[in-house]
């Protein structure tokens, strides 16, 4: 296929830039830099300000499948101006993007856009799947607002999948980069009381659910979570037994929404989220437990 990418240069875009480049796809990407380079993966690069203006005409032409993953990191302290970012990164870019996707003549069979888990919103010890109801913080209204303009392209004749991306566990970066640090200075432990579920994936399954999408027929809303979520305790449990390190020293509520603010709500509520609608679809998980998960990003 004919494939144009959004996002590539980031941590999922490169191992799915990885996981295409070992088929003979014709590689597109679409980002702010030109100077780039992916490995020994040919891979033909338009520059695009996703914030500023639509997709140059030329990246989608001929495209077969168009997969979205571009954003603003959610990780990080939401002050106004970083809301405002993480808020255009999504929904302002995937509006450009459908739009000028109308414009062209021959248009791609299937959009696979990229959302989160956190349209759902903090919900406790309640299970989660793709037919639950929204949440209603900043987190869940960005994510219904992204969604809704990525599914404005199934006015356009295409196939539309959602994918609802939880934490991100892989080598070089995502969640674990940020963890990694404290356990292994020995002062790492559990966020808040630790009681806080958390759905997770490894990366390779999430590369793996997006592949599935793209050679698929998958429509609608898919979560990108492990069939098994743990509470954070579990989780730092098996992340120090990973690294052969204790976890003594919990982070303490007050002290995560001094560093996050309000984003602070979001790691000390949890997500108790399973992917119904993905295995529904025939997907089959290669890392279904974090320990097991764990282990081999670490070893």
């Amino acid at each position: 296929m004919n494939i144009t990418i959004t996002g590539a240069t980031g941590f999922i875009g490169r191992r799915l830039i990885d996981r295409l480049g070992a088929e003979p796809h014709q590689l597109h990407a679409l980002s702010r830099r030109t100077n780039i380079k992916f490995g020994d993966t040919a891979v033909w690069i338009t520059k695009w300000d996703p914030v500023r203006e639509d997709p140059p005409g030329e990246s989608l032409a001929n495209a077969d499948a168009v997969v979205h993953l571009a954003g603003e990191p959610v990780a990080q302290r939401w002050t106004p101006e970083a809301k405002r970012s993480i808020r255009e990164s999504r929904v302002a870019s995937t509006q450009r993007l459908v739009h000028a996707l109308s414009a062209q003549p021959h248009r791609p069979s299937v959009l696979v856009c990229a959302s989160a888990i956190g349209i759902y919103g903090s919900r406790g010890d309640e299970i989660l799947t793709e037919s639950s109801t929204f949440g209603n913080d900043y987190l869940a209204e960005v994510c219904q607002e992204w969604e809704k303009q990525a599914t404005l392209a199934e006015s356009l004749g295409m196939r539309v999948a959602r994918i609802r991306t939880g934490v991100v566990l892989g080598k070089g970066g995502g969640a674990l980069q940020k963890m990694l640090p404290p356990f292994k200075a020995f002062v790492g432990g559990k966020i808040g009381s630790g009681k806080q579920w958390m759905s997770w994936i490894h990366l390779d399954d999430l590369v793996g659910i997006l592949y599935h999408a793209l050679t698929n027929p998958m429509s609608g809303a898919f979560n990108a979570t492990a069939p098994n979520p743990v509470t954070n305790s579990e989780f730092t449990s098996e992340l120090a037994s990973a690294l052969g390190r204790p976890a003594l020293f919990p982070v303490p509520g007050f002290a995560l929404k001094a560093m996050f603010g309000e984003m602070a709500e979001m790691l000390l509520g949890g997500q108790r989220v399973l992917p119904r609608a993905t295995e529904a679809a025939g997907y089959r998980f290669q890392y279904p437990e974090s320990g097991a998960a764990l282990r081999d990003i670490l070893s």
